[in-house]
């Protein structure tokens, strides 16, 4: 269960604060990790609708692996100021969701695409199942990261069978 616990702030700056936090949806007091997913979306729809769709794709591949590379250590701090697991900590949720968004095709059915990466993820971001569970016993950011990209990859998987099935 993710903590709120304010422990001070020694070694944990406003950069590492501000992308751990998903730009400030992890203050969210209503579903943090479904605010920081739902602000992943947003960056998205943003690409999506100012840059061509294979520049869009590829920006936010380019974001999942930074945030990714840059929330590990920052998840790991994180716990050091806010305790184990805290909720606040929505980068995770962000990269997850960035997965199945990556499968979301560029034609008039994206809408259905983006709005079912949203719903699959958080679906398997919070029922664990398939050893997404597992993935929590990873130390520190490890394994704070680790459960939501299994969740997005899952969540990928189960819209490239769709889109297969239905084109």
């Amino acid at each position: 269960m993710k903590s709120n616990n304010d422990k001070g702030n020694k070694g944990f700056g406003f950069w590492q604060r501000l992308l751990v936090t998903g730009f400030g949806s992890g203050y969210s007091p209503f579903a943090p990790g479904t605010m920081g997913a739902i602000v992943a979306c947003l960056i998205w729809l943003l690409l999506y609708f100012l840059l061509p769709f294979r520049w869009c794709q590829g920006i936010l591949l380019i974001l999942l692996i930074l945030f990714t590379v840059l929330g590990i250590p920052a998840a790991t701090n994180s716990e050091k100021v806010w305790g184990g697991d805290p909720s606040r900590v929505v980068v995770d949720e962000m990269v997850g969701v960035m997965i199945p968004l990556l499968v979301v095709p560029g034609d008039d059915r994206w809408w259905m695409y983006a709005l079912a990466s949203l719903v699959l993820f958080r679906f398997f971001d919070i029922a664990k199942p398939l050893g997404v569970r597992r993935m929590e016993r990873f130390p520190g950011g490890w394994g704070i990261m680790a459960d939501d990209i299994l969740a997005g990859v899952y969540s990928a998987v189960i819209l490239i069978v769709c889109r297969w099935w239905i084109e």
